[in-house]
């Protein structure tokens, strides 16, 4: 089979991993293109590679253990709060279509990925999502098969405390996401309150960048007023929200009157009702997702009289 071909096969997956250890569309896919580099220049030295999978899986991983390592302390000061790049889900296109649409794609699932260490994420990736036995998986870090048990087990019981909870009917989640933007749009009080969580929650990804939601908001009253207040900026510079597929839960991409991305909104929805809402408005998380609208001109537009 050609180097060709393997990339056609075995790219999906490794990006699957990737974005799972990454939580970065783009940084994923550099991570798998530097893999297949690697594939690709071994194989004059090693002709006895047997299992591409194999080898391309071990190098995709430890990519990311040595990337996440080094990118922890810049996670650690990124301003407000961090938020994985939005990876649709819900289309064909590339990546997204290459993704598995689980709740192991979702924002949650991923945010508690992130208390994990580097080798505990790959370990429990590896097996409880993408089914590597433990042999392989203690080749692939460099660790005994008991070792790697034991790194699954705690970081088994840690994703078991944490796991978010979702509405189980997908059609449930996509009604009610279309009410809830419908009502943002039309800055629709009472309809926010009545499908909004006691607890509900805001978290906003800025980057520090402007407009930023530096701290989350909490509380149904308080969630209601800072959404209607997005309604009414939207209406008055013209965006619309369409409805799309994220990390494999209801949201929207807000765009301006000429299909350009402001921001991207995602919602957890569980019994019923919005749980928590998650804004990426930082635009090196949304270029993977098309053109995007002048900020500055936005900003401008709302404050002229």
């Amino acid at each position: 089979m050609s180097t060709a071909e393997i990339y056609q096969r075995l790219r999906p997956l490794m990006f699957s991993i990737a974005y799972r250890m990454l939580g970065s569309v783009s940084e994923a896919e550099d991570i798998v293109q530097e893999a297949f580099l690697r594939y690709h220049a071994a194989q004059p030295r090693q002709p006895e590679i047997g299992s591409p999978k194999a080898y391309l899986s071990a190098v995709t991983t430890r990519l990311c253990i040595d990337h996440l390592r080094s990118a922890r302390a810049r996670r650690e000061a990124y301003p407000g709060p961090w938020l994985p790049e939005p990876l649709l889900t819900g289309e064909s296109a590339d990546p997204a279509g290459h993704a598995e649409q689980t709740d192991s794609l979702s924002m949650a699932f991923l945010l508690v990925l992130e208390r994990l260490s580097p080798v505990e994420r790959a370990v429990f990736l590896l097996h409880d999502v993408f089914s590597y036995g433990y042999e392989e998986i203690a080749r692939i870090v460099g660790k005994s098969e008991d070792n790697c048990r034991q790194l699954a087990l705690r970081a088994r019981r840690h994703v078991t405390e944490h796991k978010p909870r979702f509405e189980a009917s997908r059609g449930k989640r996509e009604e009610l996401a279309a009410r809830f933007f419908s009502a943002v749009g039309a800055g629709n009080m009472d309809g926010l309150i009545a499908m909004l969580a006691a607890d509900a929650v805001v978290y906003g990804d800025s980057g520090g960048t402007s407009p930023s939601w530096p701290r989350p908001i909490a509380g149904r009253d308080r969630v209601a007023r800072l959404m209607a207040g997005v309604g009414s900026q939207i209406r008055q510079l013209g965006i619309t929200a369409r409805p799309v597929e994220i990390n494999g839960q209801p949201g929207a991409m807000f765009v301006d009157p000429a299909g350009r991305l402001t921001n991207v909104f995602v919602l957890d929805i569980a019994d019923g009702q919005v749980q928590t809402v998650r804004s990426v408005i930082n635009p090196a998380k949304l270029r993977h997702l098309g053109p995007l609208a002048d900020r500055q001109d936005l900003r401008r537009r709302l404050r002229a009289p």
